[in-house]
């Protein structure tokens, strides 16, 4: 390690092949934390390479435990995190939503660590048993089209970084993997990013690959559709940008998005809104996402139909109805 902190103090990049290296070692213990904090710092204080996200991609899909879905199409609702917005829990009630409008959904998440509750935060809160059980998996996707993959379950490489990480308590480039790197590997992905840079990475990565996704950035700071602010939406080589307006939504209030300040009482916003109790702006909100994702999944449909398709799964009582079959 000592030679690669050195390269990389005198900034320079990794390869591909050596970035993988570098997290296999990570795994198997071979570093110590200060090692390992040294390392993670680097990339705080410049940005990461395709070359180096790629080869970090490449060791955790290699190490991971796999989730083969055998041909099934569905579709991962993330952000990255990291935007020091402190909102209610938007891409995983999105995803309720999906799966109640009759889409299949794999999500990918874990423990907050930038953020102080994260999507396996308020599921376990609220019952849900977290499994690396394929056949429970499946069970859970045929019946509520809809189940979590916690990330330490499938990705036993991430213990040895989990407590620098909760040590650090900011974003880092594991936050920029974490949608990489389902074990799934769905074909599809609505992916929220926390700046421009990363989304233009993004985009070239999925270039590479055949899984098709959704980049969504709010042009003031969200990870997601905000509705606070314009939104650059890319797919594959195309890119926009969305008003509000565009798609029928008013511009909301940042007051209007911010989540509880712990698991509790983020878990009730959870439950409020999915129970029909959510206030306007926190329905338009999820409705949006939840939109652009099936727009992902049914891209001949327009993104306004596919928003109020999600509007009709979350106010009818869909996506409650299917978050019920999950916890039980």
């Amino acid at each position: 390690m000592k030679h690669i902190l050195t390269r990389l103090f005198e900034h320079k990049e990794l390869g591909r092949d050596e970035a993988k290296k570098v997290l296999v070692n990570i795994s198997n213990g071979e570093y110590n934390e200060a090692q390992i904090a040294a390392f993670i710092s680097v990339y705080l204080m410049r940005s990461i390479s395709v070359n180096e996200l790629l080869g970090f991609r490449d060791a955790l899909l290699e190490l991971c435990r796999p989730f083969d879905l055998e041909g099934m199409e569905s579709i991962d609702i993330v952000g990255t995190g990291g935007d020091g917005k402190n909102t209610f829990n938007i891409s995983t009630l999105s995803s309720v939503v999906v799966a109640g409008a009759g889409y299949k959904v794999t999500k990918h998440g874990n423990y907050g660590v930038s953020s102080s509750c994260g999507s396996s935060n308020v599921l376990e809160h609220l019952g849900y048993q977290f499994t690396n059980d394929t056949d429970v998996l499946k069970k859970q996707l045929d019946a509520a089209n809809i189940c979590f993959l916690h990330a330490p379950l499938f990705h036993p490489a991430m213990k040895a970084v989990a407590p620098v990480r909760r040590q650090l308590g900011v974003k880092t480039f594991f936050n920029m993997l974490g949608p990489l790197v389902n074990p799934a590997q769905p074909s599809k992905s609505l992916l929220g990013v926390f700046n421009l840079e990363l989304a233009r990475l993004y985009q070239y990565i999925f270039q590479t690959t055949d899984r098709d996704a959704a980049i969504v950035y709010s042009m003031d700071g969200y990870d997601e559709v905000s509705l606070t602010s314009p939104f650059k939406l890319r797919q594959n080589d195309t890119e926009r940008l969305i008003q509000p307006s565009d798609i029928g939504k008013k511009t909301l209030q940042q007051t209007d998005l911010h989540g509880g300040g712990d698991v509790p009482s983020s878990a009730k916003i959870f439950m409020n809104v999915l129970s029909g109790n959510g206030t306007t702006p926190q329905n338009d909100v999820v409705s949006a996402n939840a939109g652009i994702a099936i727009h992902c999944l049914q891209p001949q449909k327009s993104i306004e139909d596919c928003i109020d398709e999600a509007h009709e799964s979350l106010v009818g009582g869909k996506a409650l109805g299917k978050f019920e079959l999950l916890l039980n």
